[in-house]
């Protein structure tokens, strides 16, 4: 129950600021509002963005509408790149960040026993869990954050956000490059393929790490 109540404390933190200052955010940071800020930076708006995305994490900072806009300014391949790195190192942070907890920190704020359901979870399913909360509002913080607490394999979790975080990255920077002429489908797509990605790659390092038949 203390894992949960942790999950929700964390959700928490994530709201409170979208509560407070999410409409300020939102307004600056609609895609066309994004664009223009991003276009003032000059030379440096793929640092401004990539920088915009990573601080997701502790502001509410709509993500996806500043994939849009680096979408919108450089085109989909590099706005999609740029999107994508941002997603992902943003990811990093927060599991890093919980990681280096410790285990006796984890303990005493989670619960000996609750971090062990946590570790069992994420270590059965935890790939699923990352890559498909890229694409969810507020989670991707949290299950991040989460998945750093409970020490989580590190290769799964990063190929899982990189599975996660690239088609979310690309699909929303195309919407800014097209001008939103098929969101519906941009999105769909941002759904859709993070999960089928996950299943290939989770299956090709499982034959990786299953042991060669003896002749």
């Amino acid at each position: 129950m203390r894992l949960l109540g942790l999950f929700l404390l964390l959700g928490l933190l994530v709201i409170v600021p979208f509560l407070i200052w999410g409409d300020n955010f939102a307004a600056l940071f609609s895609t066309e509002g994004a664009a223009r800020w991003l276009e003032g930076h000059g030379t440096w708006a793929w640092a401004v963005g990539l920088a915009l995305l990573i601080a997701d994490l502790f502001l509410p900072i709509p993500g996806t509408a500043v994939m849009s806009a680096l979408g919108y300014l450089y085109g989909w391949l590099v706005g999609g790149l740029i999107s994508a790195m941002g997603s992902i190192l943003s990811g990093l942070l927060a599991y890093g960040m919980c990681r280096a907890l410790g285990r006796r920190a984890a303990e005493r704020i989670a619960g000996a026993e609750d971090l062990k359901k946590g570790e069992r979870l994420f270590s059965r399913a935890g790939g699923w869990v990352v890559t498909w909360s890229r694409w969810l509002p507020v989670l991707p913080e949290v299950i991040a954050c989460l998945a750093g607490m409970v020490k989580m394999n590190f290769a799964v979790f990063a190929v899982a956000l990189i599975c996660g975080s690239v088609p979310l990255g690309f699909a929303f920077a195309a919407i800014g490059d097209v001008g939103h002429e098929s969101p519906a489908l941009a999105f769909g797509a941002s759904v859709a393929v993070p999960p089928l990605l996950w299943w290939i790659v989770s299956r090709l390092m499982k034959r990786r790490e299953a042991p060669a038949e003896e002749p």
